[in-house]
Formats: structure tokens, C-alpha cells, sequence
């Protein structure tokens, strides 16, 4: 026989067991609550949002891209997408870049890349940082032939992390590099290619020869001259950047950089249409790869104008599982 429990012991009994079945629970509710948002996580979809720029821009429109900085934070991207070569594309950077490829190579001749504190670097966060590890992370990019993030730390050791006060005009310093700052983003992500880029001047060049004599030209002309009248007053008013990327203006960008302008269609201005969007369709796969593969769950592009529509035409195309979003539907 069991031994007897005096009416004393079972109620200690009851209660010990009660906060043992208790601390279990809670435990067991933790865990599915862990495996809930874990499983939400992986299932969210992942985001891509592009906003177009206009390169440089003329002194009378300096601020052009203070909007879209003010816009590109509400966003809190949380990774970074830019229009420069990816540092294992060595076709294209011997094409576009050359003398960013000598200087690396120079570099590399008189500088020893410290690993170790390279990846020390990396662990830290961007605050961490000072001028002097600006510095370093700079000098290893470009030996790493990573322009984005060369330029980058180059002009984080100049400005800081609050950037440059004075606009300075292009979209890397005004809305990238201040971007990523804000952000606390250590790393740009490369996506561009100009594996082609010769041979679309070529037929952009020959497209124009004939377009010169029987009316297509014209028809360019028109469509560019619309596309700066409307932007005249938002200029005026520093939203050039917002009318930038109006469905209006980037479909304008997007049919003259494609040559679909034209009213006679030919074997150049068909030329014209297929690097062009060779080129997005690249660019597209650059960052889908990237992204699919990532732990980011909103991702911000920001590349020229003319490019948006064919990337996200490219995107919504081949990679049906991101989600692309614009500035304006």
C-alpha cells in the first residue's frame, strides 16, 4: 500500500503540482508563440520598393532630392540597392569603370588588406565606427573592387554619419549615402550591368540616324520637351524627385530609353528595345538573387529614372513571389 498523506501534505501536493503544470505551460505557450512569429517571418513577403532618380542634378534644383530622403526613410529600408557594378562583374567594370579597376589594382601593389580587422569591422555597428575605420573599410573596398561601398566609406570619413550639409547634388551623396547613414546600414548591395551597354549605343546611334529622316526624332522631341514642361513648376518648388516618379514621367523615361517612341518600327529601334531591356532584366536578377536569399524583409532600389519600369516589369515577370512597390501607384 501507497503511504497515507495527511490532509496537510496533499494540499502541498495539489499546490506544487498545480505550479509545476504551470511553469510547463508557460514554457509550451512561449515555444508556440516563438514557432508562431518565426513561421509569420518566413512567410511574410518580401518587399522591393524603387524610386527613380535624375543622376545629377543643375545647381537651381539642388534640393531635388530631400523629398525622396524624407520618403525613402519613412520606409526603413533595411537593405540598400544601387546603380553600381557588382564587384565580381570584371567584364563590366573593365568596360564602364576602368579607371576605378587600375586604381584598385594600384592600391593593391602598396596596401595590405587586414582581414582580421576587416571582419572585426563588420560586427560592429555603424556608430562604433571612426574616421580612421572609414578609412580602412574604404582602402578594402576598393581593393575589393566595391565601388558602391568605397565611395561610401570615403564619404562617411569626410562627413560623418550626419553627411554632407550642402546639397550636393547627386543621388549617391544626397539621398544614398544619407540614406544608408540614417539607417544604420553598413553594406550597399551592387546590382547594375553593362554587359551590353556597347552595343545599345550603337543602335541608339543608328535608331537616331534614321529617326532623322522620317520623323521619328520628332516624335522623341516631343515626348521629352512634355516630359520637362510638366516638371518645370514641381523644379520650382524642389519636387523634382516627386514628379520624377510619376507614373507619367517614369513611362515617358522608360519608351525613349527603349526606343518605343518610334512610329516605324525598324531593326534598329528594335535593337534599341532589346538591350535596353536586356540590361533591366539583369539588373532585376541581380537583385531578386540578392533579396530571395537575404534575411531583409523591405529592400529599397534607387536607380535611374528610365530603369524602373522595365526592372519592375522584370521583377513582377520572373520573380512573382517579391513584391515591388513605386512611390506612386
Amino acid at each position: 500500500m501507497g503511504t497515507i498523506l495527511s490532509p496537510g501534505q496533499r494540499l502541498r501536493h495539489v499546490v506544487i503540482n498545480a505550479i509545476l503544470i504551470k511553469k510547463i505551460m508557460r514554457k509550451y505557450i512561449l515555444l508556440l508563440l516563438c514557432a508562431f512569429f518565426s513561421v509569420s517571418t518566413l512567410c511574410q513577403e518580401k518587399e522591393i520598393l524603387i524610386i527613380g532618380t535624375m543622376h545629377e542634378v543643375p545647381g537651381m534644383v539642388k534640393n531635388s532630392y530631400k523629398p525622396l530622403l524624407k520618403f525613402a526613410k519613412k520606409y526603413h529600408p533595411e537593405a540598400i540597392y544601387v546603380e553600381y557594378i557588382q564587384p565580381c562583374d570584371t567584364l563590366s567594370l573593365n568596360f564602364y569603370t576602368p579607371k576605378f579597376v587600375k586604381q584598385s589594382d594600384s592600391l593593391k601593389n602598396v596596401w595590405i588588406l587586414n582581414e582580421e580587422r576587416f571582419e572585426k569591422l563588420q560586427k560592429l555597428q555603424l556608430t562604433e565606427l571612426n574616421k580612421d575605420d572609414f578609412d580602412f573599410l574604404a582602402k578594402t573596398y576598393l581593393i575589393l573592387r566595391d565601388r558602391a561601398n568605397y565611395q561610401y566609406y570615403n564619404y562617411l570619413k569626410k562627413y560623418g554619419l550626419a553627411g554632407c550639409k550642402k546639397p550636393l547634388r547627386n543621388e549617391n551623396t544626397d539621398l544614398t549615402f544619407k540614406l544608408a547613414g540614417a539607417m544604420q546600414i553598413k553594406q550597399l548591395y551592387s546590382m547594375d550591368d553593362h554587359h551590353s551597354t556597347d552595343k545599345y549605343y550603337k543602335a541608339w546611334h543608328k535608331n537616331i540616324q534614321k529617326g532623322a529622316n522620317n520623323g521619328d526624332n520628332d516624335s522623341m522631341n516631343k515626348l521629352s520637351k512634355k516630359d520637362y514642361n510638366q516638371s518645370v513648376i514641381p523644379s520650382l518648388l524642389g519636387n523634382l524627385g516627386k514628379y520624377t516618379n510619376k507614373p507619367q514621367s517614369l513611362n515617358r523615361k522608360h519608351i525613349i530609353n527603349s526606343g518605343r517612341y518610334v512610329a516605324n518600327p525598324s531593326p534598329e529601334s528594335d535593337a534599341v528595345a532589346t538591350y535596353w531591356n536586356a540590361r533591366n532584366c539583369r539588373m532585376a536578377k541581380n537583385i531578386a538573387e540578392r533579396v530571395n536569399t537575404s534575411p531583409f524583409q523591405r529592400n529599397i532600389v534607387i536607380v535611374g529614372a528610365g530603369h524602373v519600369i522595365g526592372i519592375k516589369e522584370a521583377l513582377a515577370k520572373n520573380y512573382p513571389g517579391l513584391k515591388v512597390k513605386l512611390m506612386f501607384k
